[in-house]
């Protein structure tokens, strides 16, 4: 049986759009920096970044892809409030395949972000166990609310068929 089945090919293309519910804020860059142990000053001293040729604070370039605090979706059943394409495929394990950046300009507080993510692609291979693969591909646009680029996020899942084990 193919993991790559018309349903899973009707998904490419598919789009779904957030639009952050209020500015970004400065907090979010600060406390980010914090967590990832990144002490850098230009996300918390607005003297030292406008010094450094920026309007203000900033926030560390990955944090714009690794929140969820745009999408104003309610949590799962996991805990996780954030987008999701919901795939389920039976006897398969998910597991994610890797993710490429394009950083656009640094985000500041004042920004409203809107991502706009869309499945790109869907592919069928073969492990080098012999198990069947679906590869899924997608990208999240991150933009300003002039629609100015911020940064990409290109992403894969893959889906691993486990030979009728669960």
């Amino acid at each position: 049986m193919s993991l790559l089945t018309d349903e899973i090919r009707a998904l490419v293309g598919q789009r779904r759009v957030y639009t952050a519910p209020e500015p970004f804020g400065a907090a979010s860059g600060r406390y980010f920096g914090l967590a990832i142990g990144d002490d850098n000053p230009l996300y918390r001293d607005p003297e030292h970044a406008r010094a450094q040729g920026l309007a203000g604070v900033t926030a560390p370039p990955t944090l714009i892809c690794e929140t969820n605090q745009y999408s104003g979706l309610p949590m799962d059943d996991e805990g996780y409030a954030g987008h999701r394409w919901g795939i389920q495929i039976e006897n398969t394990r998910e597991v994610r395949g890797g993710n490429a950046y394009v950083f656009g300009r640094r985000l500041r507080p004042e920004d409203v972000v809107t991502a706009t993510w869309e499945i790109t692609d869907a592919v069928e291979k073969t492990s080098g166990s012999g198990a069947a693969m679906l590869i899924v591909t997608s990208r999240a646009t991150y933009t300003d609310e002039h629609d100015e680029f911020l940064a990409e996020n290109t992403e894969t899942i893959i889906f691993i068929d486990l030979g009728g084990q669960s």
